[in-house]
């Protein structure tokens, strides 16, 4: 029986990026997201509800989280589900699902304005090293590895009719 295995996922950092290296060299990095969905109940009413999903990132793409990304920052994330299974210090049998990211792509700020989210200049925070300092204004553009929207044909102005 063939299978698939692929989630994507949009949502908001529920905390810093937390980037390490492996003995190989090789970086990674653990995300959480929040993920909202919002429906109605048996009654008509609006319910908002929210999933916490945590992902991890393999190489570049752990690098660039963590180099750009701050709890509160939009990133949509595709990759696979993995259940991690161990065993507790008393015997007990403990599994968790989670999110390997393959492909990351971060997002503008809701809005697109100043601001939004504490942290900004009044925030208090240290930031960590090798991080850019960016603030909390994801409007600016961020770094494309993969786009669809790449536009084909001329501009609108050169057509000649």
């Amino acid at each position: 029986m063939a299978s698939y295995n692929r989630v994507v996922l949009l949502g908001n950092l529920t905390r810093d990026p937390e980037l390490r290296y492996i003995p190989s060299g090789t970086a990674v990095t653990e995300i959480g997201l929040a993920v909202n969905d919002r429906r109605k109940n048996a009654s008509g009413e609006w319910i908002d509800e929210t999933t916490f999903v945590d992902i991890t990132l393999w190489g570049r793409t752990a690098e660039v989280a963590s180099e750009y990304l701050t709890k509160g920052a939009p990133v949509l994330i595709e990759g696979r589900l993995k259940l991690d299974t161990w065993e507790t210090n008393d015997g007990q049998k403990r599994s968790k699902l989670r999110v390997v990211g393959e492909r990351m792509q971060m997002l503008g700020r809701a809005g697109g304005g100043e601001g939004g989210g504490g942290g900004g200049a009044a925030g208090g925070g240290t930031r960590p090293a090798g991080r850019r300092d960016r603030g909390n204004d994801y409007s600016q553009p961020a770094p494309e590895v993969d786009s669809y929207d790449a536009p084909s044909g001329p501009p609108e102005d050169d057509i000649p009719f």
